[in-house]
């Protein structure tokens, strides 16, 4: 690890607090142009002194734009003390958790999965535009039957075809064979470019998609592509506690990534991450916003610096091995419910390197599943499966009582 080390509280306190000082102070220097402020003084105070010990609370009150991204060209400069915060997060995911090269990725904090994902979609989309002449109906979004529902909304937005890969019920891989005659029907359709999503960590299932699998594929049926991996799941745990992988930066077909912040985690809700390699995020650059200084080649425009801060502060109080140690707790809880369940003979899927264990609706009673908070993968009479997500606030007592109590309620039919 390069970048990323555990750091004590008082040292975050001070380098944020440094970071915010090199930010534009609007009550001491002239700023007649910039459309901003601080938050507004009369609704959040201020001068409350406990800010002084709450540095990401500082930070939303003196409410920095990180709009554009700050891995290449020029940004605004009302903001670089928090800019640079950012530039740091994007190290430590790139490199340290990715294997990416040093300095061979761009990325900004977004808004959440669902824009990182559609930002790659959109950035591959205008790659194949502007650089094969492509038209939309040449070319086609390739994803799994159990991808987030974020591609379809790309699928919507960019007007491009959409082609959902089948997968196993049990183990939830691709269906090789299918994955197989879709491509080649989609070429004899006239498709000629590809952009894959590849899962890390399904919404639903945890489940984990091989990337090498779709690049071999599509290389032999000669269609150009690129694969984004979405990893807003699982990308703070399955690269961590599977360090052998083909999901990151290392692997060659592999050329951006989403994470979320907001899961895992546990940042405020608003928190994802887009990652690239150097050379592709300049395909969405904006030029006609003439009056932003540096490239707006982000989606959301605008966007807290706040949210880059909470990033940090997270990775930095835990450094990579407290991190690997609570993940090793979560993934102990998981085990030992899925224990329980095969003692009862119910059946699931698991991921061995993820905190998700989902249950065939035919074995939960509806009942036991409402009242334990498990999430159906349809709502309505349709359910196939419900899921539990083991997060920090899911303790081993509480996996006991519902285990006991679906134990009961199988004993009882």
């Amino acid at each position: 690890m390069h970048y990323w080390k555990k750091i004590n509280f008082e040292e975050q306190r001070q380098h944020i607090t440094d970071a915010l000082s090199k930010n534009i102070d609007y009550q001491k220097i002239i700023t007649l142009g910039v459309p901003g402020s601080k938050l507004d003084g009369q609704v959040f105070y201020d001068q409350a002194t406990f800010l002084k010990e709450a540095p990401f609370l500082q930070s939303i009150v003196q409410n920095p734009n990180h709009i554009g991204c700050h891995t290449l060209g020029d940004s605004e400069p009302y903001f670089a003390g928090t800019q640079e915060i950012e530039r740091e997060v994007i190290k430590i995911l790139a490199e340290d958790i990715l294997k990416a090269e040093s300095n061979s990725c761009d990325g900004y904090i977004a808004t959440g999965g669902t824009e990182a994902n559609i930002q790659a979609c959109w950035m591959y989309r205008n790659l194949f535009i502007q650089e094969y002449n492509a038209r939309l109906e040449e070319i086609l979004l390739i994803a799994s039957e159990d991808t987030h529902y974020s591609v379809h909304k790309a699928s919507n937005l960019l007007q491009i075809d959409y082609l959902s890969i089948p997968v196993h019920m049990d183990d939830r891989s691709i269906i090789a064979d299918e994955l197989e005659n879709l491509v080649a029907q989609a070429k004899q359709n006239g498709k000629k470019y590809a952009i894959v999503i590849s899962n890390v960590g399904t919404t639903m299932f945890g489940s984990v998609d091989n990337p090498d699998d779709y690049a071999a594929v599509l290389a032999k049926h000669e269609l150009i592509f690129k694969i984004h991996m979405d990893a807003a799941f699982g990308g703070f745990i399955y690269p961590i506690v599977q360090r052998q992988n083909n999901i990151g930066f290392d692997n060659p077909h592999v050329s951006s990534v989403t994470l979320d912040a907001h899961k895992m985690l546990q940042a405020p809700y608003g928190t994802g991450v887009f990652l690239a390699r150097k050379g592709l995020i300049q395909y969405v650059l904006t030029k006609e916003a003439k009056y932003v200084n540096g490239m707006d080649i982000t989606l959301s425009g605008s966007r807290s610096g706040a949210n880059a801060i909470a990033v940090w502060m997270i990775l930095q109080t835990y450094g990579p091995h407290g991190w690997l140690e609570k993940l090793n707790t979560l993934l102990y809880r998981t085990s030992v419910c899925c224990t329980d369940l095969n003692q009862l003979g119910i059946r699931y899927f698991r991921h061995p390197q993820m905190n998700i264990i989902t249950i065939r609706a035919s074995d939960m009673p509806g009942e036991l599943a409402q009242e334990f908070g498990l999430v159906p993968d349809s709502h309505g009479d349709s359910s196939q499966w419900y899921k539990i997500v083991v997060m920090d606030h899911v303790q081993i007592d509480v996996l006991k009582q519902f285990t006991e109590r679906l134990a009961a309620a199988k004993g009882s039919s």
